[in-house]
């Protein structure tokens, strides 16, 4: 079976690499720009951006895409523009719960679907030097919310999927990609 991950990201393909063993790994020029009602409709719409983007789908069997965001009361939180945005997430984020929402598009034999995955993460209590020291050591400008929970830094504690906040959850794909008789 022939698998593409549509991601350029390293941590997706670790943990894609955990159930599927053989895939390949494309990025193509994706628009992200949407904000739907709620944090799962806008993962879903990008993720299904992203795999829309793939030019020629009938060269994979499956087809897998996904986005990650950070949402907290009203205001969504994705991938910052510099260091000082990243500064701005941070403080915003300090201290409190939010919501990390993935969204999981899946062509798989010219069939698509669309699940989205939600977990609760709250926040050290952390001060700007510390916010800024952490910037310093991690490169998180390529993280939605500006920071990853592998770093083990930032997050006090999670209430649902860690995979999900890591940015691909695993437990609904394993489990569609098991209903589908893939793994």
């Amino acid at each position: 079976m022939k698998v593409l991950l549509a991601s350029g990201s390293p941590r997706r393909k670790e943990l894609l690499g955990e159930i599927i063993k053989e895939f390949d790994i494309k990025t193509y020029p994706t628009n992200e720009d949407f904000l739907g009602e709620t944090p799962e409709v806008t993962v879903k719409e990008i993720a299904l951006r992203k795999l829309k983007a793939v030019p020629i789908k009938e060269d994979y069997d499956l087809i897998i895409a996904s986005d990650t965001l950070v949402y907290k009361d009203g205001v969504y939180y994705g991938k910052p523009k510099d260091k000082d945005d990243a500064i701005r997430m941070l403080l915003e984020l300090q201290g409190v719960t939010h919501v990390v929402c993935s969204g999981i598009a899946i062509y798989f034999k010219g069939d698509v679907e669309c699940y989205a995955d939600s977990t609760l993460v709250t926040f050290n209590s952390l001060s700007r030097e510390q916010i800024e020291e952490y910037l310093d050591t991690f490169y998180c400008l390529d993280k939605a919310g500006a920071y990853a929970v592998q770093d083990g830094i930032v997050v006090k504690k999670i209430e649902g999927s860690y995979t999900n906040v890591v940015g691909l959850p695993i437990e609904i794909l394993s489990k569609i990609l098991r209903e589908k008789n893939v793994i």
